[in-house]
């Protein structure tokens, strides 16, 4: 059975972090591939100010040079709010799935819809961000003892890099470089995003 991790978020822009998580998980838990998927009308953020494709473009400029990292568009492509659960429904059945999440995320987990379910599909995993402690949800911890599953902790040399960041830094004409991959950065310029 295939070991899939699978990393969500707004990709708004995709980011260094974001690769550096993916490949760390890749290469800890041996996994034969990290889907990214790129939320379509996530819930719980503001309206994105690009568009799906311009993120799905942005995406695979990032991974371009990265073979076991591939784009799952399936929430671009699903009309209405993206919920998490929907989307693991949607997946094949025949692989283990890793969800990755930082703590950030996990801080807010159980306010996610359906978040109990989420954990019938899912091993979860958590990668450490200096800027969040870690700090498991009582009611996850409680819930994930009652189905015999444990949360897995990433050893990831946290990087202060965030999309709110950067788009900050693109919006007042500042230097990213070294934050995102170089051709991403073209395309952004290219494309007068963030500006």
């Amino acid at each position: 059975m295939k070991k899939i991790g699978l990393l969500g978020g707004s990709f708004n822009p995709v980011h260094n972090a974001h690769l550096a998580l993916a490949q760390t998980a890749l290469n800890t838990l041996s996994l034969d591939e990290v889907q990214l998927i790129p939320a379509g009308n996530p819930w719980q953020k503001q309206a994105l100010v690009v568009s799906g494709q311009q993120r799905l473009d942005m995406l695979g400029l990032a991974i371009a040079n990265h073979p076991s990292m591939v784009i799952n568009d399936i929430e671009i492509t699903r009309e209405g709010a993206t919920y998490t659960i929907d989307t693991l429904k949607a997946l094949p059945t025949n692989a283990c799935y890793y969800w990755l999440l930082g703590t950030d995320q996990l801080a807010n987990f159980c306010t996610w819809y359906k978040w109990e379910d989420i954990l019938n599909h899912v091993i979860l995993v958590v990668a450490q961000r200096s800027s969040h402690p870690f700090d498991v949800p009582r009611p996850l911890t409680e819930k994930l003892q009652q189905k015999g599953k444990k949360l897995i902790t990433l050893s990831f040399e946290a990087m202060d890099i965030s999309s709110t960041d950067i788009r900050q830094r693109l919006a007042n004409h500042q230097d990213v470089s070294g934050l995102l991959p170089q051709p991403v950065l073209e395309y952004i310029r290219q494309h007068k995003l963030y500006t």
